[in-house]
């Protein structure tokens, strides 16, 4: 996997965000290592800000609430520990997880307008696909009809955003059963595909790009 940055301080400034999408999984703790030096490239301005798009093998990751009892079954996918916000949450094929690098120095240091704008992109992208989604005034995320369809979990560092989005289009809904995700006992998951939408990928990731910069107002590259 190739993720190489511009490093010259003059031309990140001036750099359009920059878009890179995964043509396999990518095991999350490989993900991570990456995210973590871009955050620290983007706050010391050597490269441009980043949305990428990507997919996991199938895993449950423990954002910095999980809480054990809602682990249900420890062995069926691997667990990663993670620093983001929020708890227990799936991630494996047929779901496009977009990773978010912004930076709010320049944005705005306002961690709660930043995720509410991360909503606004979702239900936006949903849109496109016929679908009229809402957010939750009492849990993160984005739903159809009471069911989620897409988790957002977050981390800032020097103000600079990582982690992001993961939005369900043609996963195995039964793998959410070992865990209770986001810690919702009572909401049903559901998919793109499970609400009747025959897509790809491909045009996925086209309307995440489109309606990202009519909600965040940024050139892209």
């Amino acid at each position: 996997m190739t993720f190489a940055p511009e490093r010259t301080p003059q031309a990140a400034i001036s750099a359009p965000l920059q878009w890179i999408t995964a043509t396999a999984p990518v095991p999350y703790e490989a993900a991570l290592a990456v995210m973590e030096a871009r955050v620290g490239d983007i706050a010391q301005g050597l490269a441009p800000e980043c949305v990428w798009l990507l997919g996991h093998p199938p895993l449950y990751t423990a954002g910095t609430s999980a809480d054990p009892a809602e682990l249900l079954d420890p062995t069926r996918f691997p667990i990663h520990q993670t620093r983001r916000g929020g708890r227990y949450t799936y991630h494996g094929p047929g779901q496009r997880v977009a990773y978010v690098m912004l930076d709010l120095n320049t944005r705005g240091r306002d961690v709660r307008r930043y995720v509410r704008a991360l909503e606004d992109w979702l239900i936006a992208t949903v849109a496109d696909f016929g679908l009229s989604a809402t957010r939750n005034a009492s849990a993160v995320g984005v739903y159809v009809d009471g069911a989620k369809i897409a988790s957002i979990g977050v981390r800032v560092r020097r103000w600079v955003t990582f982690h992001g989005v993961s939005l369900n289009v043609a996963p195995d809904l039964e793998h959410f059963s070992g865990i209770v995700p986001c810690g919702l006992h009572s909401t049903p998951f559901t998919s793109l595909k499970a609400l009747g939408v025959e897509t790809n990928m491909a045009r996925v990731d086209a309307a995440l790009r489109t309606q990202f910069g009519r909600v965040f107002g940024q050139q892209s590259r």
